[in-house]
Formats: C-alpha cells, sequence, structure tokens
C-alpha cells in the first residue's frame, strides 16, 4: 500500500524545488552563464529563446522577464566580457617598467583573457547583432589601441621618430597581438610565454631584426 505522505505533487521533483527556491538574483545569474556558453558554441543568430530556457528549465517569458528578450541577455554576456578583458590590459599599460614590458604584459594579458575566458572570446570576435553599433571587438581592440598610443608617443619621441604616427603604429600591434590571439584560441602549438614573446619580437625588433630564440624580459617571466 502507497504510503500517502511520501507522494509528491506534480512537478515537485528535487529539480523543480531548486529551480523554485531561486531568487531573482541567481536566476539572472543562471541565465547569463547558459546564454555564454550557447552564444560562444552557436552565436546569436544561432541560439534560440527556447534554446536558452530549455537549457536553464525555465519558460520563454522569464528570459523576457529578466532581459527584454534575446538581445537584452547578449548585451549583458558582451559588457561583462569588455568590462573583464579591458580592465586587464588597462591595468598591464599603465603598470611600472620599459615600454617593452609593458607591451610584453598586454600581450599576456590577452593571452591569459584567452586562455581562462574562451568562450567569453569567441563570443567578442563575433559578429554583433543586427542594429548593435558598440561593444564589438573592433571597438573594444580600438578603445585599447588609444592607450597604447600614448605609450608609443613617449617611446616615438625618444628616438626621434614623428609621434603624429604613433595612433597607427598603435593599431598595427594591437591588431597583431588580437589576431594572433584568435590563431592561438584553436591552434595551442606554441605555450602562452611562446607567443606572447614571438608577437613583441616581431613588434618591438622588425622582420630585419629578429631574435632566432625570442623570450620575454626576465621581469615579465617572474610576474606571469
Amino acid at each position: 500500500m502507497q504510503d500517502r505522505g511520501m507522494t509528491r505533487a506534480p512537478n515537485s521533483t528535487p529539480a523543480a524545488a531548486a529551480r523554485a527556491r531561486m531568487t531573482g538574483k541567481q536566476r539572472r545569474e543562471q541565465l547569463v552563464l547558459i546564454g555564454r556558453r550557447l552564444f560562444a558554441r552557436k552565436g546569436f543568430e544561432g541560439t534560440s529563446v527556447e534554446e536558452i530556457a530549455a537549457a536553464a528549465g525555465v519558460s520563454k517569458p522569464v528570459i523576457y522577464e529578466h532581459f527584454g528578450g534575446k538581445e537584452g541577455l547578449y548585451a549583458v554576456v558582451v559588457d561583462r566580457e569588455i568590462d573583464a578583458l579591458l580592465s586587464t590590459i588597462t591595468a598591464t599599460l599603465t603598470s611600472v617598467g620599459t615600454s617593452r614590458q609593458i607591451i610584453e604584459r598586454a600581450a599576456l594579458a590577452l593571452l591569459d583573457y584567452i586562455e581562462g575566458s574562451a568562450d567569453g572570446f569567441r563570443i567578442l570576435v563575433r559578429d554583433s547583432p543586427p542594429g548593435q553599433s558598440t561593444g564589438t571587438f573592433a571597438s573594444l581592440m580600438s578603445d585599447i589601441a588609444s592607450q597604447v598610443e600614448h605609450i608609443l608617443v613617449a617611446a616615438f619621441k625618444r628616438h626621434g621618430l614623428d609621434p603624429k604616427a604613433a595612433p597607427m603604429y598603435a593599431q598595427m600591434l594591437v591588431g597583431m597581438i588580437a589576431m594572433t590571439g584568435q590563431w592561438w584560441l584553436d591552434s595551442r602549438k606554441f605555450k602562452k610565454h611562446e607567443v606572447a614573446a614571438h608577437v613583441v619580437n616581431l613588434a618591438w625588433n622588425g622582420l630585419t631584426e629578429l631574435e632566432r630564440r625570442p623570450t620575454l624580459s626576465e621581469a615579465v617571466q617572474e610576474e606571469g
């Protein structure tokens, strides 16, 4: 004979009970993490609200309630990734050291982010959804280049070069590091420090003065 005291009401499984106990803040965080994973794997266009809701174990209206739709959720995910990457690289660009050491740290910072936040980086390098003009990877790299520009202006003046060309060189340098980072994301044939050393080798020495076995400066290696 069945024990009536042990009978569960419909939809009162442990998983359902756990979902019901989530606060609004916890639910929002859950949806951000799930959205981040799906956007990284399938892109903005390839991810549907239905998929996000199903993965979270909620109904579609819950997503609209928290974010206003898929676009709102995507914007939150992108903003978080931009803040994380920009704050990390900004810290390196304002650190104390020689110009070369600062560039080395910046290259390592980007590779650190790629290594630790591969999903986030994949989202940033994808095309933004229609109608979104800010928060793209290109605009993020432009912001970083503006900070690198100040470092190069000082270096150009010390070496008697035209500081007016510094903005162009800043774009070149940041673009080179970013493109290399995208390649390294899927081709891990070299260790992180090796990639950073080779990038700085080309950026610092040029093709005619490449070091045969480039390494990062001892100070930067000790920090890592």
